[in-house]
């Protein structure tokens, strides 16, 4: 097989990937469903309606913990609240957060900068970084405080995409033998 036909036909299996996996990472997330997904936290409707729904589910509170879930009241600016996960607590004043539909339109951040602001200390007032002024943005949050998940999210649930790449059954041969099929189809299953 000449040069030219290898490197065609590698361009073809390598854009086909591209194209299957593409689509899928273009998913447009929202906070509540998102955050829902990586903390374990079940509650369902829009982020304003969580910190309500908690009462008598979960425990609720105003001290940060890995893995709850922050809840921010409605604004005018946030008509529907907005609620983030705790991945990791950095002291009593500062967590890193990771959220989606905050800085970018659908867009996932992870292990963002949220720092307390509240007078009080308890998390009622909350300015949370910015992805375009590339820190803590201007406005500060009221925030309603944590819901506290039941489990810890583990480490594997906030990483990267993961790619499985899958091979098709092998098809029968006449006379008994099978061999491998050149086609393998790539099933993509996405955290973000």
């Amino acid at each position: 097989m000449k040069f030219g036909a290898v490197a065609a036909r590698f361009a073809l299996v390598v854009s086909c990937a591209l194209a299957m996996v593409a689509p899928a990472q273009a998913r447009f997330w929202q906070c509540a469903p998102y955050a829902r997904e990586i903390s374990g936290v079940e509650i369902f409707g829009n982020a304003h309606t969580w910190w309500g729904q908690a009462a008598g589910k979960y425990e609720r509170g105003h001290a940060p913990k890995e893995g709850a879930v922050l809840s921010f009241a409605a604004t005018s600016k946030m008509r529907l609240g907005h609620v983030a996960m705790v991945s990791k607590v950095v002291s009593d004043r500062e967590v890193l957060l990771t959220h989606a539909n905050w800085s970018r339109r659908g867009g996932i951040e992870r292990d963002v900068r949220a720092i307390d602001v509240s007078a009080a200390g308890d998390w009622s007032e909350v300015k949370v970084w910015y992805g375009p002024l590339g820190g803590l943005g201007t406005s500060a949050y009221p925030a309603n405080g944590f819901i506290y998940a039941k489990h810890a999210p583990r480490g594997s649930e906030l990483e990267a995409p993961l790619v499985i790449v899958k091979t098709d059954p092998p098809a029968p041969v006449q006379g008994g033998a099978s061999t491998q099929s050149a086609h393998a189809r790539m099933v993509v299953a996405l955290n973000d």
